[in-house]
This record gives structure tokens, C-alpha cells and sequence, in this order.
């Protein structure tokens, strides 16, 4: 079972633009340092965060039970000019599990209800012993080369973006989920998918676009080992220690 919570800002359209439109520069100061906060709370209990929209963020919260959540809260709500809401629920798919999150918190009000403030609204938490994670850490074959140090840096961004487009696509189908993290990077929590059918996708993608892709998957107890391994499964393809487009990597 993997375990997702949804954290959305408190009422933040209308905070916006109260009493007159705020600096954009500041806003996204606020935005960038409020992602980077949650970050380093929920991975200090084994999380991982994804920024989504900013003002909504999406982490894997296995390990992260009931009081973490209400602390990470109070902390973000004694320090900023703004509280955060959020739904927590567990599925046997990263979708199902955010799709609940979503649903358990929309219960409270929407998120530019004045009355809702700092809810913490809980669908299903993991129980240690069922608490399981699995992440790919996609990765653009040879970017740098055929991209970034050929075309203006923009049109190398549209193709990061498209190639994530199709991934969100098709993983979805399977009941995963895909995040851009950075450079040529995506991170897809991904449990119930086989390496089998991430293969495919792969494939499918390259015969799309041309774009070529490979991926390390990670298992474990929390998002932060699964992510880990992952990403050392991703490098021994770099390496070359295996040939294979996907290589999975366990903690027993």
C-alpha cells in the first residue's frame, strides 16, 4: 500500500490579490520556499514531495503518520503568512491513493473557502507492516549532447515538457503518477506497474517521439529508500553494469 497526502495552500487565489494584487517576484519566493520547507519535513520522516502546482503538492507519505502531519502543519502555519490544508489516504496505486486524498480533503470546502483553514483530513493511513513503495527515476538518453548543447535552451524545455506529457498519459492509464524533478528527470511513483509495462511505455514513447528513454525502479518500505534505489538502479544503467531500458532494485 502506498500512501499519499495532498497539501494545498488555504484560500491562496483570493490572498493573492488582498487588499491589492502582491508581487509576483514574492509570490513565487513564497512558493519556492514553502516546496522546499515541506520537503525537508516530510523527508526527515522518509517522504517526498512533488510541487505540482505549487500552491497544491503532492508527496508520498508512508512512515509519515497522523501527529508528523499535524506538526509539519503548525510549523508552516507559525512561520508564513499563509496555512496549508491536507488530505491523506492510502491505496494500492499512487492514483487511487491521491484521487482519495483529494476527495477526503474537498469534503472540509474548497480551497478558496475562507472558513477552511489548517484541516487535516485523513481517509487511511499505511500500517507499517503493508507500508510498500515502488519509484522509476525516468531518464532522457543522451540529452545534453543532442539537445541541450545544440538548440536555444527553451526549445530543449518543450521537449522535456512534451515527452513528460506523454508519460503522464500513459502512466496514468496504469495508475501511476509522473513529476518532473529537474534537468531530463521525471519521478513516477508507480506501485502495481511491472518493469514489463514500464518497458513498454518506453518504447512506445521512443516510437512516438524519438525521444529515448530509460528508467531505474526502486522498492521499499518509504519513498525515500524506493527513490534512492532507484536512482542507483537508473546509474548502473549509466554504468553499464546492465543493458537493460529498466532495471529494478529492491530493499530486502
Amino acid at each position: 500500500m502506498i500512501q499519499m497526502t495532498l497539501i494545498q495552500i488555504d484560500n491562496y487565489g483570493p490572498w493573492t490579490v488582498t487588499p491589492a494584487p502582491r508581487a509576483e517576484a514574492d509570490l513565487q519566493i513564497l512558493q519556492s520556499e514553502l516546496y522546499a520547507d515541506l520537503q525537508r519535513q516530510f523527508a526527515a520522516k522518509g517522504g517526498l514531495v512533488f510541487f505540482t502546482r505549487f500552491d497544491n503538492m503532492l508527496a508520498i507519505t508512508n512512515n509519515v503518520d497522523m501527529d508528523d502531519h499535524r506538526r509539519i502543519q503548525k510549523s508552516i502555519g507559525n512561520r508564513y503568512p499563509i496555512t496549508v490544508s491536507m488530505g491523506v489516504a492510502a491505496a494500492e496505486t499512487p492514483y487511487e491513493a491521491q484521487r482519495d486524498a483529494t476527495a477526503v480533503l474537498q469534503n472540509y470546502g474548497g480551497a478558496q473557502s475562507e472558513e477552511r483553514k489548517e484541516v487535516l483530513a485523513i481517509d487511511g493511513l499505511v500500517n507499517k507492516e503493508d507500508s510498500f513503495v515502488q519509484i522509476a527515476h525516468i531518464d532522457i538518453n543522451g540529452i545534453t549532447d543532442s539537445l541541450t548543447d545544440i538548440i536555444p535552451a527553451y526549445d530543449t524545455s518543450f521537449i522535456v515538457n512534451r515527452v513528460q506529457h506523454f508519460l503522464m498519459k500513459k502512466l496514468i492509464e496504469k495508475g501511476s503518477l509522473v513529476f518532473f524533478i529537474g534537468g531530463d528527470n521525471f519521478m513516477s511513483p508507480c506501485n502495481g506497474l511491472s518493469p514489463e509495462g514500464l518497458l513498454k511505455i518506453v518504447e512506445e514513447i521512443e516510437d512516438e517521439t524519438n525521444i529515448a528513454l530509460k528508467a531505474g525502479i526502486g522498492k521499499a518500505p518509504t519513498a525515500e529508500k524506493a527513490a534512492n534505489l532507484a536512482d542507483l538502479a537508473l546509474e548502473e544503467i549509466r554504468g553499464g553494469v546492465t543493458y537493460d531500458l529498466v532495471h529494478v532494485m529492491n530493499k530486502k
